[in-house]
């Protein structure tokens, strides 16, 4: 029975780490600081992926944009922005989730990438050759 235990407390300990991810997420803005989106992630097969469910928009922004700087052979070319995948193919590797891509359309560049958790906000960083930029995603629920 002891070993039934620590099976079922294992199991239920890395759902519950990979469960982290999942959910609601704010974006902010490198420059002004200023939440920037909400990114959904969501969980299928083991793979994760985030999607813009919300924009906040700044002053002079086109209300429903659609990304424009994507490259013509994403199908993401010309789709509206809200209710766009970013996030692709993410794996639990340790950590960290990696092996996946992430898209900012803003410049229509896809990036290899990785997250982590970090005091109760998400690490999201984007890789470019040796290059990288690294953003701090608050959860939903905590405002700058």
């Amino acid at each position: 029975m002891p070993k039934v235990a620590f099976i079922v407390l294992i199991s239920s300990l890395t759902q519950n780490a990979l469960a982290q991810i999942v959910g609601s997420w704010t974006s902010i803005d490198d420059n002004s600081g200023k939440p920037r989106s909400v990114i959904e992630i969501v969980e299928r097969g083991g793979k994760f992926f985030g999607k813009i469910v919300t924009i906040h928009f700044n002053p002079g922004e086109p209300p429903n944009p659609i990304c424009d700087k994507c490259e013509e052979s994403d199908q993401r070319f010309k789709k509206k922005i809200i209710g766009m995948k970013i996030l692709d193919g993410l794996v639990k590797e340790g950590n960290e989730f990696g092996g996946g891509n992430i898209l900012d359309p803003e410049n229509g560049k896809v990036y290899r990438c990785k997250l982590w958790l970090e005091d109760g906000n998400l690490k999201v960083r984007g890789y470019w050759g040796p290059f990288f930029r690294t953003q701090t995603w608050r959860p939903l629920t905590t405002q700058p």
